[in-house]
């Protein structure tokens, strides 16, 4: 068997989207029953700028633990089972952990490794920073996982460099090959000369440069996602009409917006830095010191307007460019291909 703690479902992002598909691909790529534990409906809105509230997640997350001790009374958990935890930067772990060595079932557990304090453009790195208990906790997380999955080789070299752990990682790119049948629907639109800001309003995603740019092209729509959409397919149908996105991030461990936007031919303008640098070929990258501050920016403001001109007036002339880039992210960081595999080694291991 395989068990699915899952993160709580946020319908404007991929967390709905796991929650559909992952448990049916686990399912047809191990030929093992799968079964999720839900800690039920996801109480309160995300804090503003973040993924989840930082409140009810721990709800969400005492309710899985609750079910997964009950398990282990009942019996239901047994020897050569094993866990997926969907967001690793869950403190049940240990608990689990606990149980299962102390009743003596033998099992095993894997955890996705998004964001946490190891990041200091992170929101927990910006309001935690690195006091002892969260980097005590987050060792010990990553200790109690025998599989530490990381989508990208910048991930896994922040996290090893800032909390000095063992090299028990594997990068697996995640378990996203559902996203092109899920965006069929809004394949082909007609295109408009729209630039989309796809992230969170966050200080990490440097807004404020895009709302400047704006003022510079007026001959372009700039739209900022976040204060126009109000689910997944409102996203999907203004990412479908747009040209291009734009990105300054400070911090991206992985990067889902541009993907999405290949998939509907939006071009990707991306600084070369964080996990973009290993994702995207040079065509889509700018140099990263243009947008690591708002200063660096106003004195790169020229260039950067000059290239995004060049994507929105010459955009035809991209679009053999992004199939490429598109097949190459499919491969190697949207399909779960290895998570399923490194799953199947690691049961046959207890």
């Amino acid at each position: 068997m395989i068990f699915i703690v899952d993160i709580e479902s946020v319908e404007t992002r991929y967390t709905a989207q796991w929650k559909k598909y992952l448990p049916k691909q686990l399912t047809r790529h191990t030929n093992e029953n799968v079964m999720t534990i839900s800690g039920g409906d996801t109480p309160q809105a995300t804090t503003p700028g973040a993924f989840l509230n930082f409140g009810g997640t721990n709800v969400y997350k005492s309710k899985q633990l609750e079910k997964i001790g009950e398990m282990f009374c009942n019996g239901d958990i047994k020897d050569g089972d094993y866990f997926l935890y969907t967001d690793a930067w869950n403190p049940t772990v240990i608990q689990l952990k606990y149980m299962s060595e102390l009743l003596g079932v033998k099992i095993k557990i894997g955890g996705m490794w998004h964001a946490g304090s190891y990041d200091p453009a992170d929101f927990l790195g910006r309001l935690i920073g690195d006091k002892p208990w969260v980097r005590h906790a987050e060792r010990s997380m990553f200790e109690c996982y025998d599989d530490n999955f990381f989508a990208t080789d910048f991930h896994i070299k922040l996290f090893k460099d800032t909390l000095d752990v063992s090299d028990k990682t594997t990068r697996t790119g995640w378990p996203m090959e559902y996203m092109s049948a899920e965006l069929e629907a809004f394949k082909d639109m007609p295109k408009k000369d729209i630039i989309l800001f796809p992230h969170r309003i966050a200080p990490e995603k440097q807004p404020d440069m895009f709302y400047d740019i704006k003022e510079s092209l007026p001959q372009y729509e700039f739209v900022v996602a976040q204060e126009k959409t109000r689910s997944k397919d409102d996203y999907h149908n203004l990412l479908a009409e747009s040209k291009m996105l734009f990105s300054a991030n400070l911090q991206e461990t992985l990067g889902i917006s541009g993907y999405e936007g290949l998939l509907l031919d939006v071009i990707p303008m991306v600084p070369d830095r964080l996990s973009y640098s290993e994702m995207y070929e040079d065509d889509f990258k700018y140099p990263s010191d243009w947008t690591m501050n708002m200063q660096n920016y106003q004195a790169h403001k020229e260039k950067i307007l000059n290239r995004i001109v060049d994507y929105m007036d010459n955009y035809d002339r991209y679009k053999i460019k992004m199939q490429r880039q598109k097949q190459s992210l499919l491969g190697n960081f949207f399909h779960g291909k290895n998570l399923y595999q490194r799953i199947k080694e690691s049961k046959l291991e207890i």
